[in-house]
């Protein structure tokens, strides 16, 4: 019997579902790549709704729709292209294990895996997991030198503890401003009632960061907004996935209304990249049990993650 062999598709539904498609590699002391995604399945440290540590799952399985091709993605729009394979070179390096029940054993594997990430050259990309994932991604970076964080969020993040617990998902930002190599924050999308007290905004402001609502964003516009980004200066950008408004992103612990829109969010992370050099970058609580039925968060972020690694790859070329 003769059977016709066709050239394989490789279509999204197809394989083995890394991030875009990307090849896997496990082995982070042969890291040869220029952007790596590792997973942080962790969401022990959430006050809130769990759910979060299936977000790297999710993310991944919606972005195989956005696997790289040798042009790289067209953009309409623009009129260019974008994550040429030619020119980029992407891996997926699975999940820094998760230990149950050991929120410090979980955050020393997240550390030591986007340490040596970094040190490989490639810049990390860290799929989350509740925000408190950002702490030890924060001290992971220990050796790219100072960088600014641009933080893209409902809320502050700045509780100083919840009972006697210094490691939750409430307090990354502030975690990180007590590390010596952070410079300034830019909190950028945070409103609502709830998000943190007066005391640590006041905190947050008394260092230099910057704090805006997406009203006050609006008010002022999206360059005047980015222009306050430093020029030349490194960025670590962290994004909660509930800075975009609630309609958008239905399956996350804390949906905030009022929040940002798809085309705002880009602007922002546009600027981040024209602005100096990304050195790491996170994208926090995707819940997928409180998504919809067509997994409508889980497909924002992994966009959100495709258009921004094409500024950032753009930026540089």
């Amino acid at each position: 019997m003769n059977f016709t062999v066709h050239t394989p598709a490789d279509m999204g539904l197809t394989g083995i579902a890394t991030f875009a498609k990307s090849p896997l590699c496990t082995d982070l002391t042969n890291l040869q790549a220029d952007i790596a995604v590792l997973g942080a399945p962790c969401d022990i440290a959430v006050q809130g709704k769990p759910g979060a540590r299936m977000g790297p799952r999710a993310i991944r399985d919606a972005s195989t729709g956005f696997r790289m091709s040798e042009d790289g993605f067209y953009d309409p729009e623009r009129d260019d292209y974008f994550l040429s394979a030619r020119r980029w070179k992407l891996a997926d390096c699975g999940d820094a294990d998760y230990v149950p029940g050991d929120l410090a054993a979980t955050f020393d594997n997240i550390e030591n895996a986007v340490r040596l990430m970094a040190r490989s050259g490639a810049l990390p990309v860290v799929l989350g997991g509740d925000h408190s994932v950002s702490i030890p991604v924060s001290r992971g970076l220990d050796e790219v030198g100072d960088f600014n964080v641009i933080h893209i969020d409902a809320h502050l993040d700045w509780t100083s503890h919840c009972g006697d617990a210094l490691l939750f998902n409430g307090c990354p930002c502030r975690r990180m401003a007590e590390l010596p190599y952070v410079k300034r924050m830019f909190h950028l999308g945070i409103r609502g009632t709830g998000s943190s007290k007066k005391s640590d905004y006041d905190d947050a402001r008394s260092r230099g960061d910057v704090i805006l609502s997406p009203k006050a964003m609006r008010a002022m516009g999206w360059d005047q907004v980015t222009a306050l980004f430093p020029r030349g200066e490194k960025y670590y950008v962290t994004i909660d996935i509930d800075g975009f408004d609630a309609v958008l992103c239905p399956g996350t612990g804390a949906p905030s209304f009022g929040g940002l829109l798809f085309d705002e969010v880009m602007a922002l992370l546009e600027g981040a990249a024209a602005a100096g050099q990304v050195i790491a970058v996170d994208l926090v609580e995707v819940a997928p049990p409180y998504d919809d039925r067509s997994g409508t968060t889980a497909h924002l972020a992994a966009t959100t993650l495709m258009n921004f690694l094409g500024y950032i790859t753009k930026a540089q070329e």
